[in-house]
């Protein structure tokens, strides 16, 4: 195991953006940054030994300063969506910035932790990232540290391991939003990926994406994955839900959630028979299908667009500020935030 530091770009503080690449014996390599935490590369053997680069992303750090679609960012302190953008903590209202709608997403497009500079420290087989940011700041109460940390193993096992406390009590809901394509970053639709989530129930929206409040049952229904199937095969139907989100764009609920590591979904790309299996301690996890990703250029020339990568962000339910029926995302005080996601990739 190894890691190496190479320049990848200037913050426009004038600090300097490092890219950190993370290197197993099995030729598998992942490289981190410090803009937002970003992972940037996850290159894995297919079937044949050839390696690939499987996630989207940019060549300089710069780049992830503009980053529409979120491409490998961590997102703090709070992923996903807020109804509204504000709610309720402790008889406190706290007012979000409102940048989906009414809503809020993300915590702050311009301002949130996904564009923030992390500072690294680099171990044998990982890097850990760590911010600071102070009370009421986008709206989260808390004088608030979070960290991240990826570690790589001899088993092509990535694992993120993520920490946050807080003075007060606040919501930490952390993920990443790395968008995966197992053929290659650079071999277009996502469509014929074979999907199996280990989530018989989800979470249905409205069409401005804000949950319910209701857990429904999956089967019988397009957004049933609890056996195998391919991604494009129903994204089109006829199908309330699909069509308020262009596709896939939905939180399942995983199956027995008890807050231990659960393998929660298998990913399967037939030409390049790369698998990425992926677990975590969390309840949740946001299906992504890459509807929206706007048309642009990434690693080495590459065109993204429509349905070019897919995000399986694990996190606590959207809207669960606002929904006292969902698991709770308050921490703070004596209760710090830990959460644990593993993609680990191989063959078949």
């Amino acid at each position: 195991m190894s890691v190496t530091v190479s320049p990848f770009g200037t913050y426009p503080d004038g600090r300097e953006i490092l890219l950190y690449t993370i290197s197993n014996s099995k030729g598998m390599q992942v490289a981190v940054t410090n803009i937002g935490a970003a992972l940037v590369k996850v290159r894995c053997p297919d079937r044949k030994g050839m390696t690939a680069d499987v996630v989207l992303g940019f060549d300089r750090g710069e780049e992830y300063l503009k980053n529409p679609s979120f491409f490998g960012v961590v997102i703090g302190p709070n992923a996903n969506r807020i109804g509204g953008a504000a709610y309720e903590l402790d008889g406190t209202t706290w007012k979000l910035d409102v940048n989906d709608g009414v809503n809020n997403l993300h915590s702050h497009k311009e301002k949130g932790w996904h564009k923030r500079f992390w500072e690294a420290e680099v171990n044998d087989n990982s890097v850990t990232f760590s911010l600071e940011d102070q009370d009421g700041s986008l709206g989260f109460p808390g004088n608030k540290k979070a960290g991240i940390t990826y570690s790589l193993d001899e088993e092509n096992a990535l694992r993120l391991s993520y920490h946050g406390v807080s003075d007060r009590r606040t919501i930490f809901n952390l993920t990443n939003h790395s968008y995966f394509n197992l053929e290659g970053h650079d071999r277009g639709s996502i469509e014929k990926h074979s999907l199996q989530l280990a989530a018989s129930r989800y979470t249905p929206a409205d069409a401005g994406s804000i949950p319910t409040g209701e857990i429904r049952a999956a089967a019988g229904t397009p957004m049933d994955f609890t056996r195998a199937k391919p991604v494009g095969q129903e994204i089109s139907a006829d199908f309330e839900q699909l069509k308020f989100a262009g596709g896939y764009d939905h939180n399942w609920v995983i199956d027995d959630w008890d807050g231990t590591l659960r393998r929660f979904a298998v990913l399967t790309a037939p030409e390049s028979g790369r698998v990425m299996e992926a677990w975590t301690t969390l309840p949740g996890v946001q299906f992504y299908a890459g509807n929206f990703i706007d048309s642009q250029t990434g690693k080495n020339g590459a065109v993204y667009g429509f349905r070019s990568g897919l995000c399986l962000e694990t996190q606590y339910f959207p809207d669960a500020a606002n929904k006292p029926e969902f698991p709770c995302a308050v921490f703070g005080g004596e209760r710090a935030y830990d959460s644990v996601t593993v993609y680990k990739f191989g063959i078949v």
